[in-house]
Order: C-alpha cells, then sequence, then structure tokens
C-alpha cells in the first residue's frame, strides 16, 4: 500500500484535510518510544488504497521540538511515497519556508494550497499555475473545509508517487550554495541517503547533522572564516533563513497579488477588535464558557423559569404533567421539570437515564424469571450494571460539553483565548502557549499532557504538567454536576449550572496560583516567549465536529467496560461481604471497616469522622485515584446497597438522587460537600492520566509531582472548608497570603536574601 504523509504549519487546516480523507478509518496511537500524537487512516478513492499519515504541525524541520524531529524522521526513513504539504494561501510566505525544506528531500512533493476559498472570498489572487511552474512541483487549490479540490489533490499526489524526484534547493544561488554543494558531493560519495538536505542542514550547524557528519563540519567551519566580517557574523543558520525567505519573496510570492481594498477590515480583524480586546477579552471568554457550561448543566435554559417566577410571585412555570402512562410521564420529564425547561445538555442527560433505568430494570426482571440466586442479582443489579449506568448516565451530556468546547476550538476561537491568556500568564511565570494543553484537560489530561512537548521550556513544561488536572476534565463533571444538583436541592436556591461553572473556574484560578507560586519558588526562571499566527474564523465543519465526540465516546466506552467494570465489581464485592465472607449489609462490610480506617484523614476536609457514615466518601475519594468515573459509580453501588431507592422509581435517579440520599446518610453539609468536590478537582488524576505525565516529565520528577497533587489538593479542600464553615477565617487566610505575597516581593527587589536551593536548574 503507498503511503503518503501531510505536512505542514499549525493552523494551516492539516487536521482538516486529514479528516476529510481518511473519515472513520483514522486512528490516534502514538510515535515509537514518545507520546506525541500519531494519527494515521486510510483513503480509498483511488484505483488502490493509500495510507494517510498526518505529521505534527511544525514551522521547520529543524530539530527544536519533538514534533519537529518526529516530522524530519519520518520522511527521512520512513520514506513516505509523496509528502503532501499543505499550506496556508492567506500566509503563503510564511507557510513556503517549510515547503523550501522539504524540497531538499529526495521524495515526490505535492502542495495543497488550503483555504483558497478565503482568499477569493476576500478579493485576493494567488495563480496556483504560476506558482507551479516556479517552485517545480505540483501546486493544487484546495479547502479542506469545504472539501474542494481534494480528490484532485490526490490524484495528482497518486501521479507524482509513481517517479523518483531529486531534491532540489532555493539556496543555489546563495553566498553558501559553493560549502552546499561540496558537502553534498562528499556526503553522496559515502552513500549517504538525501545528500542535499543533509548538507543544508550541516552548514546550518544542526547539531544532530554535526554529531553525525563530524568530518563534513570541518569543511562548513573551514568556510565559514570567510564570513567573520559578514552582516550575519559567520551564523551560516541565520543566513540560510535570510536567503530562504529572500527567495520566496522575490519568486513565488509574485504568484499572490493582494486586492486594493486592504483598508478595509476583514471580518476575523472586526470581530478580533473585540473577543481580543485587552480590557473585555477575558470577560467575553468567561462569559462564553459560562454559557457553554448553563447549556451543558443547568436545568432551567435561559433561567426562564426563574426569571418569570421573579415576576409572578415565585410560581413559575408548572410542569407537573401527568398523563396516566409512566413511559409518556417519563419521556415528558426529559424535556421539562420543576426546575423549568431542560437545557440541552440536561435533555440528553434525562434521555439517556431514561435509557439506562428501562435497561436496567429489564436485566432484573430477567435475572429474577430465571430464578438467579441472591449474589448474583446484587452483583449484576448493583454492582455491575448499578456502577457503570451510573457512568454511562453523563455520557451524552458530557459528549455535549466536548462538542461545545470543540466548535470553540475548530472555529479558530480558541488559538484567540490564548493570545490574549498571554498577557496574563506571563505575569505569573507560564506563557499563553502554556494555555493549549491547558484548555485540553477539560476534554481528558492524557492528550493535555501529551501536548505539553510542544512547549520549549523544561520548568514550563513541569509546571503545566502539575496543574492540567485543575482544567476540570471529562471524567470530573459528573461528580460536580452531582454533587451541585444536591446542593441546589437540599441547601440552596442557587442554580447548579452556575456552581459547576464556578468551580470550573475556580480550578482554573488554582492553576494559576500555583504556577506563580511555583516559579518564585522551586521553578524560578525567564518565561519562553510566545509567537503563534492566529487562524481566520471559519465555521466547524460537522464531520470534524463529529469525529472528535467519537473520540470521546469511544474513551468513555473503552474506560466503563474495562477499568471501571472492574472497579464496581470490586467496589460491589467489598461492599456486600464481611470478613467471614458470607454477606452482610453495607454497614458491616468489609469496604466499611476498610474506610473507616483512613476516613480520619478527610476530617479536616469535612467529610471524615464528623460524619455518621464516614467511611462513605473517603472510600469514594479513594476509588476515584484509579479513575474519577469511579467515584459516581461508587455513589450509586452504596446507594442502593444502603437501600437508596427503597419504595422509590429508579427512573428518577440521575446522581443526584444517590448524592442526597448520602447526605441523609451521613450528615454531611454543603461546605463538605464543596470541599470534597475541590479535593477530586485537585488531586491525583486517574492512573492513564498520572501514567502519561509520568513519562513527560524528567527523571526524579514525578515522585514530587505526586506530592504536589496531594498536598494542594488536601490543603485547599481544608481551607475552602473551614472558610465556608466560619466566614470569619477569610481574614486569617488573607493574612497569611498577603505575608507570603509581600516577602516574595521584596525577595524579588533584593531586600531579602533567603533563596531555595536546587540540585539542577528543572528542580
Amino acid at each position: 500500500m503507498l503511503k503518503f504523509a501531510l505536512a505542514g504549519n499549525p493552523n494551516s487546516g492539516k487536521t482538516t484535510l486529514f479528516n476529510s480523507l481518511t473519515g472513520s478509518t483514522a486512528h490516534v496511537g502514538n510515535w515509537p518510544g514518545v507520546t506525541v500524537d500519531k494519527r494515521e487512516g486510510v483513503y480509498k478513492k483511488l484505483s488502490s488504497p493509500v495510507a494517510i499519515v498526518d505529521l505534527p504541525g511544525i514551522y521547520s524541520l529543524s530539530p527544536y521540538t519533538p514534533e519537529e524531529v518526529i516530522s524530519r524522521n519520518f520522511i527521512l526513513d520512513e520514506k513516505p511515497d509523496c509528502v503532501i504539504n499543505i499550506v496556508d494561501a492567506t500566509n503563503l510566505e510564511r507557510n513556503l519556508y517549510l515547503t523550501t525544506q522539504i524540497m531538499e528531500i529526495d521524495v515526490p512533493v505535492v502542495i495543497a494550497l488550503n483555504m483558497m476559498d478565503v482568499v477569493k472570498k476576500s478579493g485576493d489572487k494567488l495563480d496556483a499555475k504560476k506558482l507551479e511552474e516556479k517552485i517545480g512541483v505540483p501546486v493544487v487549490e484546495i479547502s479542506a473545509l469545504k472539501d474542494e479540490g481534494v480528490q484532485e489533490l490526490m490524484e495528482r499526489a497518486y501521479a507524482a508517487s509513481q517517479s523518483r524526484r531529486e531534491g532540489a534547493t532555493v539556496l543555489a544561488s546563495s553566498p553558501l550554495a559553493h560549502v552546499i554543494d561540496d558537502v553534498r558531493i562528499a556526503l553522496k560519495g559515502k552513500g549517504v541517503e538525501n545528500p542535499l538536505f543533509h548538507a543544508v542542514k550541516l552548514t546550518e550547524g544542526d547539531e544532530i547533522e554535526v554529531k553525525d557528519h563530524p568530518a563534513e563540519m570541518e569543511m562548513v567551519e573551514e568556510f565559514k572564516k570567510q564570513f567573520s566580517d559578514d552582516v550575519f557574523e559567520g551564523d551560516f543558520e541565520a543566513m540560510v533563513a535570510d536567503a530562504r525567505y529572500k527567495y520566496i519573496s522575490a519568486n513565488f510570492s509574485t504568484a499572490f497579488v493582494r486586492s486594493q481594498k486592504k483598508e478595509e477590515l476583514t471580518k476575523s480583524d472586526k470581530a478580533d477588535r473585540v473577543l481580543t480586546h485587552r480590557v473585555w477579552g477575558i470577560p467575553i471568554f468567561l462569559l462564553i464558557l459560562f454559557a457553554v457550561f448553563h447549556l451543558t448543566f443547568s436545568g432551567d435554559l435561559l433561567y426562564l423559569n426563574t426569571i418569570v417566577g421573579w415576576f409572578n410571585g415565585g410560581a413559575g412555570f408548572a410542569f407537573d404533567v401527568d398523563v396516566g402512562s409512566d413511559v409518556l410521564n417519563g419521556l415528558i420529564a426529559i424535556f421539562f421539570t420543576a426546575d423549568g425547561i431542560s437545557t440541552p445538555g440536561a435533555i440528553l442527560f434525562n434521555l439517556m437515564g431514561f435509557i439506562t433505568d428501562w435497561i436496567g430494570t429489564g436485566i432484573s426482571a430477567g435475572l429474577e424469571a430465571a430464578g438467579a440466586a441472591e449474589w448474583a442479582l446484587g452483583l449484576v443489579n448493583d454492582g455491575v450494571w448499578g456502577g457503570i449506568s451510573g457512568v454511562l448516565s453523563f455520557v451524552p451530556q458530557i459528549l455535549f460539553l466536548f462538542l461545545c468546547i470543540s466548535i470553540l476550538e475548530d472555529s479558530g476561537y480558541m488559538a484567540r483565548v490564548a493570545f490574549i491568556l498571554d498577557r496574563a500568564f506571563r505575569k505569573f511565570g507560564l506563557s499563553g502557549r502554556a494555555f493549549i494543553p491547558m484548555i485540553m484537560g477539560f476534554g481528558c489530561s492524557v492528550p493535555a499532557a501529551v501536548n505539553t512537548r510542544t512547549l520549549a521550556d523544561d520548568r514550563e513544561r513541569i509546571m503545566t504538567n502539575r496543574v492540567i488536572p485543575f482544567f476540570t476534565c471529562g471524567a470530573k463533571a459528573p461528580i460536580l454536576a452531582a454533587v451541585c444538583g444536591a446542593i441546589a436541592a437540599q441547601f440552596t436556591t442557587m442554580d447548579a449550572g452556575l456552581m459547576v461553572f464556578l468551580l470550573y473556574v475556580f480550578g482554573m484560578a488554582m492553576a494559576v496560583i500555583m504556577v506563580a507560586f511555583m516559579r518564585q519558588t522551586t521553578m524560578r526562571g525567564e518565561v519562553a516567549p510566545f509567537i503563534m499566527e492566529l487562524p481566520a474564523y471559519h465555521a466547524p465543519r460537522f464531520g470534524n465536529l463529529m469525529a472528535h465526540v467519537w473520540d470521546k465516546l469511544k474513551h468513555y466506552i473503552k474506560k466503563a467496560f474495562t477499568i471501571i467494570l472492574v472497579s464496581c465489581i470490586v467496589i460491589w464485592f467489598l461492599q456486600s461481604f464481611s470478613w467471614d465472607w458470607h454477606m452482610v449489609d453495607a454497614d458491616e462490610s468489609i469496604l466499611r471497616d476498610i474506610g473507616s480506617f483512613f476516613a480520619w484523614i478527610f476530617t479536616p476536609l469535612g467529610f471524615g469522622l464528623q460524619l455518621e457514615n464516614a467511611w462513605i466518601f473517603a472510600v469514594a475519594a479513594v476509588t476515584g485515584l484509579i479513575a474519577k468515573e469511579n467515584v459516581i459509580a461508587t455513589f450509586f453501588i452504596i446507594a442502593k446497597s444502603l437501600g437508596g431507592f427503597a419504595g422509590v422509581d429508579e427512573a428518577s435517579a440521575d446522581g443526584i438522587e444517590e448524592v442526597i440520599f448520602l447526605i441523609d446518610q451521613t450528615g454531611i453539609g454543603w461546605q463538605g460537600l464543596i470541599a470534597y468536590t475541590v479535593f477530586n478537582m485537585l488531586t491525583i488524576p486517574c492512573f492513564a492520566a498520572a501514567a502519561t505525565v509520568r513519562a513527560e516529565l524528567p527523571k526524579g520528577k514525578f515522585k514530587w509531582t505526586v506530592v504536589f497533587w496531594l498536598g494542594t489538593s488536601y490543603v485547599t479542600s481544608c481551607v475552602v472548608y473551614v472558610v465556608l464553615s466560619w466566614w470569619w477565617t477569610v481574614f486569617i487566610f488573607a493574612a497569611a497570603l498577603a505575608l507570603v505575597i509581600a516577602y516574595f516581593v521584596l525577595r524579588n527587589k533584593g531586600k531579602i536574601n533567603i533563596s531555595f536551593k536546587r540540585k539542577n536548574k528543572t528542580a
């Protein structure tokens, strides 16, 4: 099977093209030896199928980042049959810099001029035929977003792959042409493949080439002496970069003609005047984020019931409808509740809960009809299905959250958020680039940790990995939804969606605070510069959005029927049997004894020995360390085993009901529930995320990262519980914080010389 590689700059539309080409055949893994995503798929619309490999987004083939090394090594070592170079036609010169490097490799190349629809709409002109004549490789106009020109692109790539191509360079007329050619001849004489590419890189002083070809490097060093008085002072890397851009500008850019109406701002420019405003940019982002969480978690759409209630003496809407059919009443309750008209996220949650309860009822009836033993009924109903259904009930709601975030990402808005947050983050010791993996943490901490590979500074990479779990992932969202829903029902009239949003913002704030603390203690150093190009706004493509959602769904289903299934069985077994292996009630079980043994640890956090059944929340917190979905699963299993639904229609159970029942069983207050949620938000993430972070950190840093997670979650939850229980203690903590800030301010001004000793630069 032929193999084509997709190479291009970040935000050039490469991933959109990959999704368009591969569709359902795409799958994601890791590159050998590293944890950077490897995406592969198959294109099936040619005479024979073609394997498509999506290389990481890069700006050059220099070994500055793992992504650049991966892309470079793949093209050189794996020898793809063709490289499809995706070029953002709206930023031609900058994108063609990578093109000039790829062209130096002995591999067939086809250029895909992407976003040509945007170029034409703006009134600009780009002559693809003229560019093809100048550049010497096939050039095809496409719009990956609209799926235009893709078939022609693949046909020309297929044709190009049928013949060999020898590398060519735009540096042939530069002052370095002589030494490049001498080194190329020497490397070719030694049988080195792609001699031109290696010769250019060796001339630049590329660290990999210098190590691999020391003899040829002596030729470069001898030649360099001729340039001691040059404006570049013998910096051949700078000379090569300058020569590339000059050649691109003089020869390739002539194919691009800008419209004369450039005084007129584009729609993206007009939107950016508002969305990236120095003052209003961050508040607008928080408002958009609030809207996302409201539509996902609130039970009162646009607060219509609340608003009408204000004008009608608190009456609001009345949705207590009884049509005489349990099924119809259940369906009506999906869209309308006592809180009002359900939001899209609540509708999906209610619908999934209706389905899982219907399935659960059928399973239970089938087992009883078959005369199953008591232990089998308990294992399947309370253990296996009881725990898994609790997790599955939240899946559509969380997928809706993923969908909303994917829309913000694919539209180009999240790139703007990284830009506007760079100003704020830089004051606390991070660049805006770190926000990109952080915001991915809202989906899952695993790919978010992997994405920290794009951060150039070791300190920034360590700090970002440590605070990524503070950006609440989809697995933690059900905890927030259930606990906040129970608090809203039992203790306050505050909207559950608003509480969830505030907790999400609290997690983000804690990330910034802890980064600032690390920058002032163990991670002192300069903040790495942040340069990124903002893509034009565009409507997300439905197929791409569905691909994102499908990836998340597969992840949830896999966890539900592997890790969570095993966990549910173990939890059910421990809460159903005593130490002498007899079936007992949960309050006499092995699980109760184990939970009671370490419940005292959580007493300062509000969910320890002060509770009547202290073991319940302690056990759920510990099982959550394996997978955060286990917290809700544990709630479901324990609630059922304690008779939480005796005489109650289980169709009404939605996670909130379980927490309310456990509130009655333990006597926990809303302060303890908030502290419990904060602990789960900030503590060690799931085992999979922890293992990924370990792979991303330098040797010896993971153990301190675990200490950081445990210490931060414990202390923060304790402070939250104390402040919420005794409001006046906020002044004590504020005074302590002021003293800490004053210390660091004075130290930075040189008035305090005490400093933290470090064994190495990244301690």
